[in-house]
């Protein structure tokens, strides 16, 4: 039980059961959980018709037929809208830990970058340029075409247990 209050540290909540507009890439991002989902329950079916067409090419059409019947039959039960939906909500609830990936890799190729220019002895950046880079570093996730105004995530103590604030909440 401890790792599922862990766990529920780690994830924001939907902001709203209603869809939400999404960018093209976010929806992609949605559409490859989706998939991977409907993949992971149909494992052993695709492994079936995988093995059947193993080695063959134009007699696998023919060969395969019913393992490439079943293989279809669970793909389609298992996308359903219900499957869909559960897609966009772990889409969501992974939202913090994107923005640290995304905030770790800057930072990292900050740091090259700094090595960099003292290793070949070249000048500093402009403090004015790195400070812009490092607000657009800590720049939130737009989602509806809106960012988050309070980016507390690594400030775990004022957002007790992943609950939303009063300010998100009411969006």
């Amino acid at each position: 039980m401890a790792g599922a209050s862990g766990d529920q540290a780690e994830r924001l909540p939907m902001p709203s059961r209603n869809p939400l507009p999404l960018s093209a890439s976010q929806e992609a991002q949605v559409r490859d959980i989706f998939y991977a989902r409907v993949r992971k329950r149909c494992a052993p079916e695709i492994k079936a018709f995988a093995d059947c067409a193993m080695g063959r090419t134009f007699t696998a059409p023919f060969a395969c037929r019913e393992t490439h019947r079943v293989m279809n039959s669970c793909m389609k039960a298992h996308a359903t809208q219900e499957e869909q939906d559960a897609a966009r909500e772990e889409w969501f609830a992974q939202r913090l830990q994107r923005a640290r990936e995304r905030e770790r890799k800057a930072l990292r190729k900050a740091e090259q970058e700094a090595f960099l220019r003292e290793w070949w002895g070249l000048p500093e950046k402009d403090r004015e340029l790195a400070r812009r880079e490092m607000e657009k570093i800590k720049r939130a996730e737009r989602v509806a075409g809106v960012a988050r105004r309070d980016k507390d995530y690594n400030n775990e103590g004022n957002n007790k247990g992943g609950q939303v604030r009063e300010e998100e909440g009411a969006r």
